[in-house]
């Protein structure tokens, strides 16, 4: 187990470079995100996925969401993206949401009981954008035992996972501390799941009500059922497809499945 304090850019090269070098070994990292820190694995290894769920311990039911690097990633690992999608992305990303869309069938993964989809997110996070430029999409649960608070520093995750993670990327007090906001791109109109950083007033204010559902059209529209209320937080996380654990956001494991709200503290 090794700890690098990336906060000094001198050192940090060094620390990346070192992280990339666990990561593509198949061991664990931890690292700073923009909301809590999180725990990442190669996302394209069984086994590195598997030690993930294992030094959290957590079941392969709460498959965990994927970090990317760029936008355009977003095409290489879902399929039938709506258009809506993109247009969050835009707004939102690099940034504290993570969307679920319909996984790549033919990519050569096994994130867990995922229901062929995958939860995403682009953080902005300096050192975790670099690191993940260089490995790829990572696997990225928040750095903590499954049912216990997200770690907001090194020191509260090395507490937790201790030897189970290899490297440890020190960027200091995570400066968010509130989980990403997690919403499910796979149903028409998209669903918050988990309420987080960013609040649901926000997304409407740019981008119009997204979440609300088609006016019905013709003879029968005044006969139309009335749209169903917007579900509790409890009742989020139990409809939360494989990708998308509310509960763990780097301080919330989360991917697009049905987790536990209470242990969505995923990045």
């Amino acid at each position: 187990m090794s700890v690098y304090d990336i906060r000094d850019e001198g050192s940090r090269d060094e620390a990346v470079e070192a992280a990339t070098a666990a990561v593509r070994a198949g061991e664990l990292v931890v690292l700073p995100t923009d909301t809590v820190y999180g725990l990442g694995a190669d996302a394209f290894n069984h086994d590195a996925v598997q030690a993930l769920l294992d030094a959290k311990g957590r079941g392969r039911e709460y498959p965990p969401p994927v970090l990317i690097a760029d936008q355009n990633v977003l095409h290489a690992l879902g399929v039938d993206i709506p258009a809506v999608v993109e247009d969050l992305a835009d707004a939102f990303w690099p940034g504290a949401l993570t969307v679920i869309v319909r996984a790549q069938p033919s990519l050569m993964w096994d994130l867990g009981e995922s229901r062929g989809t995958v939860a995403l997110r682009m953080p902005d996070d300096e050192a975790a954008l670099a690191l993940l430029k260089r490995t790829g999409p990572l696997a990225v649960s928040s750095a903590n035992k499954h049912g216990r608070d997200a770690s907001t520093s090194v020191t509260a995750a090395a507490a937790q996972l201790g030897e189970s993670v290899s490297i440890y990327l020190d960027g200091g007090r995570s400066a968010g501390g509130e989980s990403s906001t997690i919403i499910d791109a796979t149903v028409e109109p998209p669903e918050i799941l988990r309420h987080g950083a960013i609040a649901k007033d926000t997304i409407i204010e740019k981008l119009g009500d997204i979440f609300a559902s088609p006016e019905p059209v013709g003879p029968d529209a005044d006969d139309a059922e009335p749209a169903a209320a917007e579900p509790s937080d409890a009742e989020a996380a139990d409809q939360l497809s494989p990708a998308a654990d509310p509960a763990e956001q780097p301080g919330d494991d989360a991917q697009p499945t049905a987790p536990d709200s209470g242990d969505r503290a995923d990045t």
